[in-house]
C-alpha cells in the first residue's frame, strides 16, 4: 500500500479528538499506606516497576489465569485489595518484578568447532607430518625451557622478594623457548602495534584474554607476575615455569583470598625491582568478539595501567578457546600453514583523582578503551555465565542417556543470564546461581528452556491453589504460561533481597517449631 503525501515521520497517527467528544480516563488507585514506600524503597532494585504498571499488569495476569475477579466499583478499598493480592512478596516489601530480556550473545562461542569445508580437510591431510614435526619440536622446547627454569630456581627461598638479576638471565632460556613455542603453534610471526610503557610508568598491564597463547606471548614479551588460579600450579612442567613468575595465586571463590590478592598486586607495583603485574581482567576466554564485564583487582590499587589487545585474524579456524578442548585446539593449531595474531599496545590509562570513589569508573574506562580498539561490544556476561553453560551442557550429555526427556538441554546456551548484572543487583554469587540452576533443570524445561506450572508445583512441592497462582504468575512477567531460567533466577534473587525476607522466614519457622527445640519435625511441618 503506498503512502499518502501526509504519512511521514512527523504525522500523528491519531487525529486530535474536538473538546465536547467524550474522553477515555484511567485511574489507578493506590493505598495511602504505600504509595510512598513503593516509590522510595528498593528503588536501586532493577526488578522494581513503577507502583501502577505494576498493578495494572498484575491484574492482567490474575484475570488471564482464571482466578475470580473483584469487580471494577468505586470502593477504592476493595479495587486495592484485589490488586495488591496478585503480588504474593508484596507483605516483605516487594513492589513487584520485572526482568531484562534475553540476549541472544554468547561471548564464549567458538565459530569453528568442527573441521568443515574440502579445503580444511586437505590442509590438514597435507600438514599432518607437518605437525608430528611441530609436537616434537613443541616437546623439546618445553624440557629445555623446564630444564632451565629448575635451573634458576634452584636454592631461592626468597621468593617474597623480586628474582635476583642472574637467576633472570638464566630465565631468558626460558622465555626463548616460550617464543619458539609459539613458533611451533604456527605464529612464526607476530605483528606488534605500540610500544610496552616503562615500567615505572605502568606497573600494571591488563589485557583481553581469548587463547592460552597470550600467557606463553606475554611470558616471553614482558616476563611480568600474572594473577592466575590456584590450579594452575598443579599443571607438569608449566606449574614450575609459572611458580618462576612469581605468581599471585587467587581463588576466585574466596573472598579472602581475592583480598590477599588485591594487596600482593599493590605491593608488586609499588615496587619497581618487581617485574609488572599482568591481569586478565575478564577472568576467563573469550570468543574476541565481545569483551565482557571486569573483575576489579587490577583496578583498586590505584595504579597507572597499559591495556593491551590481542585479536586473531582468520578465515577458516578460530582460535579462541571457547567451549572446545585443548588438545582439539592445539590440533588445530599443528595443522594451520600459519596462524595470525596481533597484540596492539594501547596508551596507559591514568587513575582518577580519588580512587576509591571510582574504581568502577577506572574499570569501565579501561574496558571502554579497549573494546573500541578491538571494535567489539561489551557485554555483562562473566566467568559465572561460562560456569552455567559448563554446567547445562554437563547435565545435557547425563540428559542424553536418559528416557522419557523431551529434549531438556537442548541447548544450553539459553541458560547464560549475564551474572555479572545479577551479581550487582542481587549479590547472588556464581556457586548459588549454579543451585538455582540445578533446581530448574529438575523441572524439566522444554526445548526452548522454559518450565510449565505443573512441573513447577512438582519440584517445589506445592500445591494447585490460588497462591501458587500467583507465585507462578510473579515469576511469569511475560504472562504466557511459563517461565525461563532467567525469570526464575530473578524473580528468586528478588525475593531474597526484600527487607523483611530473613525475618519472614524465621517467623514462618518458628510457627512450625512447636516444641521450640529449634528443629522442625517432618510431622510438624
Amino acid at each position: 500500500m503506498a503512502m499518502s503525501d501526509r504519512d511521514d515521520l512527523t504525522t500523528q497517527l491519531l487525529s486530535p479528538r474536538a473538546s465536547d467528544e467524550p474522553q477515555t480516563i484511567l485511574t489507578v488507585r493506590d493505598d495511602d499506606s504505600d504509595s510512598d514506600s513503593d516509590s522510595d524503597s528498593d528503588s536501586s532494585d532493577p526488578t522494581t516497576d513503577q507502583p501502577a504498571l505494576r498493578k495494572n499488569g498484575n491484574h492482567h495476569h490474575h484475570r488471564k489465569h482464571g482466578r475470580n475477579s473483584h469487580s471494577h466499583n468505586n470502593d477504592s478499598t476493595d479495587d486495592s485489595s484485589s490488586l495488591n493480592s496478585c503480588n504474593p512478596f508484596e507483605f516483605i516489601g516487594s513492589t513487584g518484578l520485572s526482568v531484562p530480556g534475553t540476549t541472544a550473545v554468547d561471548p564464549f562461542q567458538n565459530e569453528t568447532p568442527r573441521v568443515d569445508g574440502v579445503y580444511e580437510v586437505m590442509k590438514i591431510v597435507v600438514c599432518l607430518p607437518i605437525a608430528l614435526v611441530r609436537l616434537v619440536f613443541f616437546g623439546l622446547c618445553l624440557a629445555v625451557g623446564y630444564v632451565a627454569t629448575r635451573l634458576a630456581l634452584q636454592g631461592w627461598k626468597d621468593t617474597q622478594n623480586p628474582m635476583p638479576k642472574w637467576r633472570c638471565r638464566i630465565m631468558w632460556v626460558t622465555r626463548i623457548c616460550a617464543r619458539l613455542i609459539l613458533f611451533s603453534f604456527g605464529y612464526q610471526w607476530i605483528r606488534r602495534k605500540g610500544k610496552p610503557a616503562r615500567r615505572e610508568v605502568a606497573p600494571i598491564v591488563v589485557s583481553n584474554h581469548v587463547s592460552y597463547i597470550e600467557p606463553i606471548f606475554y611470558f616471553y614479551e614482558l616476563f611480568a607476575t600474572i594473577v592466575a588460579s590456584e590450579s594452575h600450579d598443579s599443571i607438569p612442567f608449566v606449574g614450575t615455569i609459572i611458580r618462576a613468575m612469581q605468581v599471585i595465586y587467587v581463588n576466585r571463590f574466596s573472598p579472602s583470598s581475592r583480598r590477599h590478592a588485591v594487596k600482593e598486586i599493590q605491593k608488586r607495583a609499588s615496587f619497581d625491582s618487581f617485574p609488572r603485574v599482568l591481569l586478565f581482567p575478564e577472568g576467563t576466554t573469550t570468543n574476541g568478539k565481545f569483551f565482557i564485564s571486569f573483575q576489579l583487582g587490577a583496578f583498586i590499587p590505584g595504579y597507572p595501567i597499559q591495556p593491551v589487545i590481542v585479536r586473531y585474524p582468520h578465515v577458516h579456524f578460530d582460535q579462541s578457546w571457547g567451549t572446545i578442548s585443548l588438545a582439539k585446539l592445539m590440533f588445530r593449531m599443528f595443522t594451520q600453514f600459519h596462524n595470525f595474531m596481533e597484540v596492539e599496545y594501547l596508551p596507559v590509562v591514568m587513575p582518577p583523582d580519588r580512587q576509591k570513589q571510582n574504581v568502577i569508573h577506572f574499570a569501565e574506562k579501561t574496558s571502554h578503551a579497549m573494546a573500541t580498539a578491538l571494535n567489539v561490544v561489551q557485554t555483562s556476561h562473566s566467568y559465572g555465565d561460562l560456569m552455567l553453560l559448563m554446567r547445562a551442557s554437563e547435565l545435557k550429555q547425563v540428559c542424553s542417556f536418559m528416557v522419557n526427556t523431551n529434549g531438556c538441554y537442548e541447548n544450553p546456551r539459553m541458560y547464560m543470564v549475564e551474572m555479572a548484572r545479577i551479581e550487582s543487583f542481587f549479590h547472588i554469587s556464581s556457586l548459588e546461581a549454579i543451585d538455582f540452576l540445578d533446581k530448574f533443570l529438575s523441572m524439566n524445561p522444554d526445548p526452548s528452556g522454559r518450565i510449565s506450572f505443573d512441573d513447577f508445583l512438582g519440584i517445589l512441592q506445592l500445591k494447585a491453589c490460588a497462591f501458587s497462582e500467583e507465585i507462578f504468575g510473579f515469576l511469569d512477567v511475560e504472562k504466557n504460561g511459563s517461565i525461563t531460567f532467567k525469570q526464575f533466577l530473578f524473580g528468586s534473587a528478588h525475593v531474597m533481597k526484600q527487607p523483611l525476607f530473613q525475618q519472614a522466614c524465621e517467623l514462618a519457622f518458628a510457627k512450625c517449631d512447636v516444641e521450640g527445640t529449634n528443629y522442625c519435625s517432618e510431622q510438624e511441618v
